[in-house]
This record gives structure tokens, sequence and C-alpha cells, in this order.
């Protein structure tokens, strides 16, 4: 069988709001959970506690994606800020004050 190569170059990686993204979906998995938390005892009588510990795994893996995501953004902005010649966290020169506006 002979191997498979592609015909064309891949496309670059969609970019988004990686971390609203990540936020958010975190915060939802937190309220699931605070919803599910009432009804603890429904879930147990009918052997399905997975749902509430469910969401609650979820938020914390969550919580490990927006850390990592930060740091990926940062991480980005560092190595773009490097290519451009500029510090991070700076401005260029051309960016600075140039007195009051006329």
């Amino acid at each position: 069988m002979a191997k498979w190569t592609p015909k064309h170059e891949a496309p670059e990686p969609l970019e988004g709001p990686v971390v609203a993204t990540i936020t958010g979906g975190t915060i939802v998995w937190f309220v699931l959970f605070l919803v599910q938390l009432p009804f603890y005892g429904w879930f147990d009588d009918r052997g399905s506690t997975w749902w509430v510990w469910t969401c609650l795994a979820g938020g914390g893996l969550g919580l490990i994606g927006i850390w990592y995501v930060r740091r990926r953004d940062a991480a980005i902005k560092r190595a773009r800020a490097e290519e451009t010649g500029a510090e991070p966290g700076r401005t260029s020169a051309a960016h600075t004050d140039r007195g009051p506006a006329h």
C-alpha cells in the first residue's frame, strides 16, 4: 500500500479569542456544577452522581486550560515582539508621547 502524501500544504491554524473561549467554557462547567449540586440526592438515588463530578472536573480542567492559554498568548506576544526587535511590554519610539495634541 502506498504512503499517502498531501498534494498541498496545510493551511495556517485559525486563531481566535482563545483565552475568552476557554474562560467561558470553564464558567459554564462551574455553573453546571453549582446548578446540579442542590439535586445531588436525586442524582445519588439514580446512580448518576458522575454528572455532578464531571462538571466539577470540567471546571478544574478549565482552570488549567486558562493558565495554559494565558501563558501561550504571552509567549506568542513575546515571540512577535522579538521578531520586530521591540522589547515585550514596551512601546516603540513611534508610539511615544509627542506632546500636547493640536
